[in-house]
């Protein structure tokens, strides 16, 4: 039986449509130009974003992240409202902190700015927002996050992290190497996949809030850089929950 053909014409523009759709979104997704204007205002409600993400997934023992992950973990990263466009893409662009907890204190640093882009966000995606959340479980992990275009799952190991009170009770699994990740959408955590995302400093954002001369590095490493009354808050909350000053363990 003969099969019906598929015009060349109409093949070469159902191809050349497709490759503008994916044009358009890598467009719309395209991280500010490096010269945008950034408030400290616009940066403060970033920190106070984040601390609500922190707040949320501490209110939900259930169903939220292992507290006992959140103790062990040497770097934290939150991004709230991260915009993704379309399961198939999967393309994705968020703004959010990374911070590190001190090896010998236990205390957590001054936040530092990040910006996360592309991989996939999962399936619960359909051009909306979700917050994510990166538990970074070694000290190497943290040093990567400094590399020059750092791509989660090829630069270092990403996974979904466990979910709920006792899910890392009674397994084989380590949790203390690699990035867990998670996402919340309409209230509920979940982890997921974020293999191929690129996680890079801003550098506009970080100027502006520490100042032109202040590292990535130099906030992790020397204490260096600014702390607003967002910033003071999340770090507080933050020590709190996961009882600074106290060594982290191994």
């Amino acid at each position: 039986m003969d099969h019906p053909r598929v015009c060349p014409t109409r093949r070469t523009s159902f191809m050349t449509g497709a490759a503008c759709c994916v044009t358009v979104l890598v467009s719309l997704l395209a991280p500010p130009a490096p010269a945008r204007a950034v408030s400290s205002e616009d940066l403060d409600r970033t920190l106070t974003s984040c601390n609500l993400v922190l707040k949320n997934t501490l209110e939900m023992p259930d169903q939220g992240i292992p507290k006992d992950l959140l103790q062990r973990c040497k770097g934290l990263a939150i991004f709230p409202g991260v915009v993704g466009i379309g399961a198939v893409v999967g393309l994705s662009y968020g703004n959010g902190v990374v911070l590190r907890r001190d090896d010998r204190t236990g205390a957590w640093t001054k936040p530092a700015f990040f910006t996360v882009r592309g991989g996939s966000i999962g399936a619960q995606v359909g051009a909306q927002s979700v917050d994510l959340i990166l538990l970074i479980m070694s000290e190497e992990g943290v040093q990567r996050l400094l590399e020059e275009r750092f791509t989660l799952g090829a630069d270092i190991a990403v996974s979904a992290g466990p979910v709920g009170r006792g899910a890392t009770a009674g397994t084989s699994l380590k949790f203390d190497a690699g990035i867990l990740s998670y996402s919340r959408s309409r209230g509920l955590f979940a982890g997921i996949s974020l293999a191929g995302a690129r996680v890079e400093p801003d550098d506009v954002a970080n100027a502006e809030y520490h100042g032109r001369d202040v590292t990535v590095q130099d906030v992790f490493y020397e204490d260096k850089g600014n702390l607003s009354k967002a910033g003071e808050q999340l770090v507080r909350d933050l020590n709190t929950a996961t009882h600074a000053g106290t060594r982290p363990t191994r």
